[in-house]
């Protein structure tokens, strides 16, 4: 029996892409289907993150022109992750498994066919993995490379050049269902869950149309959302940088009073001023990774919704299945 196929694109004002990747996705989709590798049942499932111009009225065009199409649009923006779990739990009800991917057509779709391949070899996870860099600027290449070993130098078991280009079977979706947490970051949970997974690699290619959503401020706050849900280790990293001040302090206390007994004090404000401000430093820097960690306690015990479903499009009741 061929498995159901839904593939879950997140989407945040793209209706300047989304006229032109839609067609790619359907025929993909049509592709699959007449290759008997997928179910006619399988859809194009966009979720529209609370868009602000016409996003969500051009996935309602599509889904009255084709019955493979279909939507859901969630009731304010919550950003992509919790977009991207809202259409794979709409999904998780209907499919077997789900590929997921961004709207602005970078993403190979044509590797879709080595994933379904893998997962008809029993793998119930295939990764999407960029093979080089080569369309990011020298900026990017770079800033990648150092989120990837900070993630990872701090203890977060991440995929390298991977993003939300994956392949899950329901069997991991049912699983990622039992994942409650506000701050989601998917691209860490994925690989923990430990099913059996495979590699699928690709070139990245241009972004065919807008502006992209994912500047350097949403990867800096990404990758913190990553650290701090996945890892203690940066208030380790604390603890131990306050027992080297500790340490150091402590010396100068001993130099301060062997200067005072031996009458040779030099009066000045410039050490001391170095001292308070190197302390000072240490502490806010201190707060504030404490302050990120107590953050996410506080949105986490206050067990608010990540996501409100707002409107389904061409979306078979679940009592029905």
């Amino acid at each position: 029996m061929t498995p159901v196929l839904y593939f879950v694109i997140p989407c945040y004002n793209e209706e300047q892409v989304l006229p032109r990747t839609s067609g790619l996705f359907l025929a993909k989709l049509n592709s699959l289907i007449e290759a008997e590798k997928i179910s006619p049942d399988s859809r194009v499932m966009f979720v529209n993150d609370g868009s602000s111009d016409s996003t969500w009225s051009i996935i309602s065009s599509l889904t009255e022109e084709d019955e493979h199409y279909s939507g859901i649009s969630l009731s304010h923006n919550r950003g992509h992750q919790n977009a991207l779990i809202a259409g794979l739990m709409e999904a998780r009800l209907r499919a077997d498994i789900t590929i997921s991917m961004d709207c602005d057509g970078q993403d190979d779709i044509n590797c879709a066919d080595q994933m379904v391949d893998e997962y008809l070899k029993g793998c119930d996870i295939v990764y999407g993995v960029r093979n080089d860099r080569k369309t990011d600027s020298a900026f990017k290449r770079t800033s990648a490379g150092c989120y990837y070993s900070l993630l990872r130098g701090m203890g977060v078991d991440i995929i390298p050049n991977h993003a939300d280009y994956r392949l899950m079977s329901s069997r991991v979706l049912d699983a990622l269902a039992g994942y409650g947490e506000v701050n989601l970051f998917l691209r860490g949970i994925i690989p923990q869950m430990g099913f059996k997974s495979s590699i699928v690699y690709y070139s990245r290619a241009e972004r065919i149309a807008g502006k992209t959503h994912y500047p350097l401020g949403k990867m800096i706050s990404l990758a913190i959302d990553g650290i701090t849900s996945f890892s203690v280790r940066p208030l380790r990293i604390i603890t131990v940088l306050g027992a080297f001040v500790a340490f150091l302090s402590f010396i100068g206390i001993i130099y301060a009073l062997i200067s005072a007994a031996t009458g040779n004090i030099v009066e000045g404000w410039t050490s001391m001023t170095c001292i308070i401000c190197f302390v000072s430093g240490i502490q806010m820097i201190s707060l504030g990774v404490i302050g990120e960690y107590i953050g996410k306690i506080y949105l986490e015990t206050k067990h608010r919704p990540r996501y409100i479903i707002d409107e389904r499009k061409n979306l078979k009741d679940v009592t029905e299945d």
